[in-house]
């Protein structure tokens, strides 16, 4: 069945892109998958090897740990969206280049509008430095700031911790803040309370208070 849906259509249009080189030597782009009205939206760097040949996000190792790291906070990856900055492999899995991340910008720009997430989960230094220029992710993980009209929550990769066991505990306690982080934006959107107008006192009760009967 044909996908009509805005971020179906968007798909498409990143199936045939050829703004970079990346498409080249891939196997499939990999637009990303989720519920297009999720409040969490994950931002990974580049597909892996099994991402390119399955078409969808974090599928391998690392992916198997962000589905325990979404499990952890009562949520299933079917609740959120799960995508990366650039939509095809890298060649060896080596990082996204500067024009690689430029030319996929407007796929990542057009996911956000039609999705309108409450918080965006930056994975990985290349996802967090679109969203927090200018710092470091050892300084700025298991934070969040505003950054435009989204909240922005800064994490390590979840392949950091594959590859650096101390970093599994870290990954695990940032991910425990995001329940937190998103009830406070819900509370924050809810329309103030209508004050309950109360009917003045009758005119001749007032009128017999001012002379203390």
């Amino acid at each position: 069945m044909v996908d009509i849906t805005p971020l179906g259509e968007l798909a498409r249009e990143i199936y045939n892109c050829q703004r970079c080189g990346l498409y080249k030597n891939t196997t499939n782009a990999v637009p990303g998958e989720g519920n297009p009205h999720a409040e969490i939206m994950f931002i990974g760097e580049g597909p892996g090897y099994n991402e390119d040949r399955t078409g969808r996000p974090f599928c391998g190792a690392a992916g198997n740990f962000l589905t325990q790291l979404i499990t952890s906070i009562g949520l299933k990856r079917e609740d959120v969206y799960i995508t990366n900055i650039v939509k095809h492999r890298p060649p060896g899995n080596r990082d996204p280049l500067p024009e690689e991340i430029e030319a996929c910008k407007p796929w990542l720009d057009r996911q956000l509008e039609i999705i309108k997430p409450k918080v965006i989960v930056t994975l990985g230094r290349y996802s967090m430095a679109r969203f927090f220029p200018g710092v470091t992710i050892s300084r700025i993980h298991g934070q969040s700031q505003k950054c435009g009209e989204y909240t922005c929550f800064a994490m390590y990769h979840p392949a950091a911790a594959l590859h650096q066991g101390s970093l599994r505990a870290t990954i695990e306690a940032d991910m425990l803040k995001l329940p937190n982080i998103l009830e406070d934006i819900r509370k924050r959107e809810q329309p103030a309370p209508i004050p309950i107008a109360t009917k003045p006192p009758p005119q001749e009760a007032r009128q017999l208070n001012l002379f203390g009967f």
